[in-house]
């Protein structure tokens, strides 16, 4: 099973830069998770893998080995696109079997006739039935082979594609955004089949998606791109209790992390230039910089009990939890309150703190739960 190497690896279509000196590795039998917005180059970089798209600049390295010129079959990976991208007049058996058909094809097989007799041959060939038989029963598909991908649902059709992808026995597997076509229950119970089978094959899993709860379930590790540019690459508690700058402290969680333009003194910090708090705890710079805190490190208080005086703008119940979105308040010189202009505030409970809209409440926080970002770059602040 290969390791694989990304060395400053570029590709342009034109005058565009889709992915810019891009440099990673990617560990044997790691489940890998390349997580970002539309558009940043993920299934690009996939596909440069598979040795779809050519590389403009820089290395792509199969075990300390250059593999820019590699055609896809020397490349030993299986790929599974985000449509099933099933054969509709195969069967489930027969689009199972394709690719180990495929591999034993001669160039004489391909005349018309001689093509029909050839695969129905081949299907029949012991080697190629019991593998196909067995990846089957692996994905739960056995009492399904004899049908054809129409009479499917989604979360069958999508582990057809799954088991056309294993029964090549692959070194390396490239999954680009396989779920994002099945509706919310079925992504859930595919994502823990995913899992189970990395789990079971060990070998390496290269998974794209948009979505960051996919990204924090499965992967070992995530890479967070955007606009072609690598943002973090780390383990997903590091990348969500430590992101690298303010993009990723945005991109990931839901909701997202609170981040607020903070002028920073000693003993105090000044939000949005107008609601001054006291703060016992260390800033890592006086002046200008970020306050960044996860919605469950805050706490929710009546009014006047926290620092943080606020009103309710948005009351989300999800059961065992309540998301709440605050506007923050100040109060001018005359002693009336204002609502702050700012993004608003979120903070997660559990039970449901009966709040409605424009209820009066308070926030408060651990010094300890604070992150700090530069204004200017957007990067964390060790």
């Amino acid at each position: 099973m290969p390791a694989l190497t990304f060395n400053n690896v570029s590709k342009k279509f034109g005058d565009n830069t889709v992915i810019d000196a891009f440099s990673a590795d990617i560990h044997d039998g790691e489940f890998l998770v390349l997580l970002g917005p539309s558009g940043c180059g993920k299934s690009t970089l996939l596909r440069m893998i598979a040795g779809l798209s050519d590389i403009t600049s820089g290395e792509l390295l199969f075990d300390r080995t250059v593999a820019n010129d590699w055609e896809p079959k020397q490349r030993g990976v299986a790929f599974v696109f985000q449509t099933y991208a099933l054969y509709p007049h195969m069967t489930v058996r027969e689009n199972i079997a394709f690719p180990l058909v495929m591999d034993a094809f001669r160039k004489w097989y391909h005349l018309p006739v001689v093509n029909v007799i050839a695969r129905h041959r081949l299907m029949k060939r012991p080697d190629i039935a019991e593998r196909t038989l067995r990846i089957a029963r692996q994905l739960e598909l056995e009492a399904l082979l004899d049908r054809r991908p129409s009479s499917l649902s989604g979360g069958q059709r999508q582990r057809v594609a799954l088991a056309r992808a294993l029964v090549r026995n692959p070194s390396l597997y490239l999954l680009d955004e396989p779920l994002s076509n099945l509706d919310a229950k079925l992504r859930t119970q595919m994502r823990s089949e995913i899992s189970a089978l990395h789990h079971k094959v060990g070998k390496t899993f290269v998974y794209v998606t948009h979505d960051q709860v996919e990204a924090m379930t499965m992967a070992t590790r995530i890479i967070v791109m955007n606009k072609g540019v690598v943002q973090q690459v780390d383990t997903p508690d590091e990348i969500y209790d430590r992101p690298a700058n303010t993009f990723v402290a945005r991109f990931v969680g839901s909701p997202p992390m609170n981040l607020i333009p903070t002028e920073a003194k000693a003993g105090s910090l000044l939000f949005s230039g107008k609601l001054a708090v006291e703060h016992h705890g260390p800033v890592p710079r006086t002046g200008e910089i970020v306050f960044g805190i996860r919605p469950e490190k805050l706490v929710l208080k009546a009014e006047g009990e926290g620092r943080l005086p606020a009103q309710v703008a948005v009351v989300e119940r999800l059961g065992a939890e309540t998301v709440i979105g605050c506007r923050l308040l100040t109060e001018n010189s005359g002693g009336d309150t204002r609502l702050l202009e700012h993004d608003l505030v979120f903070v997660r409970v559990s039970g449901n703190p009966r709040l409605r809209v424009d209820d009066r409440c308070s926030l408060d926080y651990r010094a300890d739960d604070v992150l700090w970002f530069d204004k200017a770059t957007g990067q964390r602040i060790s």
